[in-house]
This record gives structure tokens, C-alpha cells and sequence, in this order.
């Protein structure tokens, strides 16, 4: 069988054949066209196994791969885990090329997951959804700009979004005429940005109600449609993960470790995996904290009465949560945390406020 490493790029594919014994055969550069890597391919007459990176469109050329009769096994490497090639003092497509081919010779390639190709549309319409929430962000940072430059407060306790306030926007006297040009076209943008996203969440919401483990998640307190589709569409099959600790590493939640001998240094955490998925983690914790007794007691036993923990505390929980919802998917049970309602959460709200008060009054003296 031969060993085939892919460096692939937009316009050509660098290509290294090693024989059965791990040694050069044949090295070659191709256009981008998977026909033409068939026809090299069809000319070995023997079975072969291909490696090559995970970059764009690497779902598409697996896809095409897969077809090929000669293509026994197909092994994606991780991009972030190549240190093999990105730390070399000498790097180029024929090297690469020649590496990728190495590893997988050695059975060393430190694979990624292949999803099929509507799990693969879906983590794209979300990612999408996520950039179009930001643009729709900007936008609006950006006419609050505006209103700033000319000295232009927004009436007193009027929400500038609403429909009141968009059309008290769009009828505001500006100075001049590139003002109101300005204006009118981020108002556009606003409602273009707004349309999208409704029409895409009708889309995403019609995909989530098919799968049952979007269902399940929404049992959690905070959880909402966006956040369980989001979890359910990057793990998409639970039973890849042996351990919850694997999870949180698949998410980026995991603190970096560099330990040798007696000492342990734990840093930032990693940030691997979808970022998309860790801001929704984050703001649906901020919600559980709000509404889940068992949550919050979670997350006040990693705070310890501490200020200065709370950002550590709220990754902790969060890591905490993606973990209990890896769980709830492997095994189908609902959440057993137990949901409060309006009244109590305003209950405890206002229980919380005055303890956080006396306690900032009881640290100023020794802190002065």
C-alpha cells in the first residue's frame, strides 16, 4: 500500500508517494482537480491512504476522495497540531507534502472529525448567524458614533432600537447633508442585517427541531435555541468523546499546563475549537447563574467569595455545563436542575444585591 501526503492549496496540490517500506516513490504537483489525482492515481495500481491538512474546503475533498477506488483511508491532521511542519526552519509544499506522508506512515497524524455534509452546512449557517449578530453590532455602535460626534443625546429612558426610537432615528435633524447620508445608510444596513437574520433563524430553528438532542438541551436553565443548536451541531456524535475532559478540551476550555517535575504552571485557557460555541457557553452561563440554584451554587463555590475570581469562575462553570450537556446527550436524560421562576429570580436578585454591598463596605477599611 502507499503512503500519500497532500499539501493543498487553492490553485495546486503538492503530492508525496512513499512505497511500502516508507521511503520516497514518486513526488509530483498538481492544479487543484481531484480528476487528475485520480488518473496518478489509477497509474500506482495499488491501494493507497492519503493524508492531507484541514484548511478550507476540507469537507468537499474528502468528500471527493472518498469516491475514489483507490483510497483505502483518508486521515484529516489537525492544522494546530502539526508541529512537526509549522515550527521547521525549512518549510515549503514539497516538505510538507513529504511530512504529511511521514506521519501517516508512522500512524502518528493527529486527526480531526469529518461530519457529513449537512452537519458541515450547519456549523456554517451558525458561524454566519454569528457574524451577521456582530455586523448588526457594529452598525449600531456606529450610529451611536454619529449621534456622539454632533453632540446629539438620545431622548431620556428611550431604547434607541425599538420602533419608536428607529423612527425618531431616521426623522433627527442632522447638520449636514453627509450626516443624514450616512445615517440612512446604516439605518439601511440595520434592516438588512435584521432581515437575514430572522429569515436564517427560521432556517436554523427548522433544522434544530429535527434533531431531539436540541430539544434535550433547552431542559438546562438559560439554555435557548441558538446555544443547543450551536453545542449539538460541533460534538454531533457524543459517543467520539470517551471522557467530558475531552469535551472540554474539544471546546478550548481547558487551562494550558506546562508541568515538569514538582512544578505545575497553569495558564490561560487553550481557546481551541469553535469560538463561536464558547461565547454562547458564556452568555448561557451568565443565565444559568441567574436562574438555576445548583448553577449558581457551582459557580460561587469556584468564586470563594472572591472578586477577582469571577472570570474564573464563570470559565469554570461554563466548562462545567458543556460537560453536563455532553452527558445528557450521550445518555438522553433531561436536565435535573431545577428552574426558577421570575419571581424567585428577582427574589434573589435583590437577597444578592445588599450582601454584595456589605461586603465592600466590610473590605474598605483593610483595604485602605
Amino acid at each position: 500500500m502507499y503512503t500519500i501526503g497532500l499539501d493543498v492549496h487553492a490553485r495546486k496540490i503538492a503530492v508525496c508517494i512513499l512505497d511500502q517500506n516508507g521511503k520516497r516513490f514518486k513526488e509530483m504537483t498538481l492544479t487543484s482537480d481531484v480528476e487528475k489525482l485520480a488518473r496518478e492515481l489509477e497509474r500506482l495500481k495499488k491501494p493507497c491512504r492519503i493524508c492531507y491538512e484541514a484548511s478550507c474546503g476540507y469537507g468537499h475533498l474528502f468528500d471527493q476522495l472518498t469516491r475514489l477506488p483507490r483510497v483505502k483511508r483518508i486521515a484529516v491532521a489537525h492544522p494546530g497540531r502539526l508541529r512537526l511542519i509549522f515550527l521547521s526552519k525549512r518549510k515549503n509544499d514539497r516538505v510538507d507534502a513529504h511530512k504529511l506522508a511521514t506521519l501517516l506512515f508512522l500512524d502518528q497524524v493527529p486527526e480531526v472529525y469529518i461530519p457529513d455534509i449537512d452537519v458541515r452546512a450547519w456549523r456554517a449557517a451558525i458561524e454566519f448567524r454569528r457574524k451577521l449578530v456582530d455586523r448588526q453590532t457594529a452598525v449600531k455602535n456606529e450610529l451611536r458614533a454619529l449621534l456622539r460626534s454632533y453632540g446629539i443625546a438620545t431622548p431620556y429612558r428611550q431604547r434607541l432600537w425599538t420602533r419608536k426610537g428607529l423612527t425618531w432615528l431616521a426623522e433627527l435633524e442632522l447638520p449636514t447633508p453627509l450626516a443624514r447620508l450616512q445615517r440612512q445608510c446604516l439605518l439601511d444596513e440595520l434592516d438588512g442585517c435584521r432581515l437575514r437574520l430572522k429569515e436564517l433563524e427560521r432556517d436554523l430553528d427548522r433544522i434544530g427541531n429535527a434533531y431531539p438532542g436540541v430539544q434535550l438541551l433547552r431542559t438546562i436553565p438559560g439554555v435557548g435555541p441558538r446555544t443547543s443548536e450551536a453545542v449539538m451541531a460541533y460534538i454531533a456524535d457524543p459517543k467520539r468523546f470517551q471522557r467530558g475532559k475531552q469535551v472540554g478540551c474539544y471546546f478550548g476550555l481547558v487551562p494550558c499546563q506546562d508541568q515538569s517535575a514538582g512544578a505545575n504552571r497553569l495558564g490561560h485557557i487553550t481557546r481551541e475549537g469553535p469560538a463561536t460555541v464558547r461565547k454562547l457557553l458564556t452568555e448561557v452561563t451568565w443565565q444559568g447563574i441567574q436562574r438555576s440554584p445548583e448553577i449558581r451554587a457551582f459557580f460561587e463555590r469556584v468564586q470563594r467569595q472572591d472578586p477577582g475570581r469571577k472570570k474564573i469562575a464563570l470559565v469554570a462553570t461554563a466548562h462545567w455545563l458543556v460537560r453536563v450537556m455532553w452527558s445528557m446527550l450521550r445518555s438522553g436524560e433531561e436536565s435535573r436542575f431545577t428552574r426558577l421562576t421570575r419571581k424567585q429570580e428577582e427574589a434573589a436578585r435583590s437577597q444578592a444585591a445588599p450582601a454584595a454591598s456589605t461586603k465592600k463596605r466590610s473590605k474598605a477599611p483593610s483595604a485602605a
